[in-house]
């Protein structure tokens, strides 16, 4: 969640006392400050009867509640931030992450958009835009994802099952992937970066995928979102969150891994953390120094490469 400080953004203040809201918020920091967070949540309710349209009270009373579990009040308490013109962009963000959270991806971009309508270039907003996208784009049909028993029965399927060549099996179960569910979290680059897996291999599969409605890296794209999503929240509530939003551009890196990223359609610090080492050297011209040159630079921010799993 972000901490931005909404007084920055918008003061707020109807028909309640804005003044004693005021300072009641600066006593709740204080408290807070202090490691007493039930008594900054008291003090804080207090600055919200003072003046309930007082947008610092509301916002950081939700921000608050959302780190002791209470997702209903926070998400009420947003949308109260949420109803001030412009809305706060803060509170939009935390109120699209909870949305995001409860499985509501439908509000989730609608709070997204209104971010990304005023800043088409917010990384965080476009970070979380991809996250809520990905999360509604199954790819298998509603049908099956209503049924999670067949849903899996299908992606368990050895991959022996289906009518491919000696060479081709052979490519596959040296690479370890052994069904179906596995071959969806691989990229034509991961397999072409393979010694002696060639065009009329990749040919075949992509073919035998494509007549089951299927095909390669499919299954990355929930997978890159996990990925994003648990990286998130093991910096929830530190502030550092803001960083996975950052751009690639900002990293200095050479023009050789600049040109691959570019290509993978890596814009973000988040979008890199959810790729692996074999995707980045699958890319044309992409060798081990300008891996390590990544790797060093996500290491400065406490970040890495996401292990191949299967």
């Amino acid at each position: 969640m972000t901490t931005e400080n909404p007084m920055d953004i918008v003061i707020g203040g109807g028909s309640g006392d804005a003044q004693a809201a005021s300072e009641f918020v600066s006593k709740a920091r204080q408290a807070r400050l202090e490691g007493d967070r039930e008594a900054a949540v008291e003090i804080l309710r207090q600055a919200v009867n003072a003046d309930p349209s007082f947008v610092p009270g509301l916002f950081e009373l939700a921000y608050e509640l959302d780190l002791l579990g209470e997702e209903e009040e926070a998400i009420a308490l947003y949308e109260r931030c949420c109803d001030q013109t412009p809305a706060p962009v803060n509170a939009l963000m935390n109120l699209a992450v909870l949305h995001e959270d409860r499985g509501d991806y439908a509000r989730s971009e609608k709070c997204l958009r209104q971010v990304l309508d005023t800043n088409p270039n917010h990384g965080r907003a476009r970070l979380f835009m991809k996250d809520v996208q990905a999360s509604r784009m199954m790819f298998i049909d509603e049908e099956q994802d209503r049924d999670l028993a067949k849903r899996n029965a299908l992606l368990d399927t050895p991959v022996t099952d289906f009518e491919l060549s000696v060479r081709a099996r052979n490519c596959l179960k040296k690479m370890n992937i052994r069904t179906l569910g596995d071959l969806l979290r691989i990229t034509e680059a991961e397999l072409m970066a393979y010694k002696n897996f060639g065009e009329a291999s990749l040919l075949e599969i992509k073919n035998m995928l494509a007549a089951k409605g299927l095909r390669l890296g499919q299954g990355l794209e929930e997978q890159h979102r996990r990925v994003r999503k648990q990286v998130f929240d093991s910096l929830k509530g530190s502030g550092g969150e803001a960083m996975l939003g950052k751009s690639v551009t900002d990293l200095n890196l050479s023009v050789r891994a600049r040109k691959a990223l570019q290509m993978l359609g890596v814009q973000t610090l988040g979008d890199l953390a959810a790729r692996t080492e074999a995707e980045l050297m699958g890319v044309k011209n992409f060798g081990a120094t300008s891996l390590d040159e990544v790797k060093e630079k996500l290491t400065e921010h406490g970040l890495g490469l996401r292990d191949l799993e299967f």
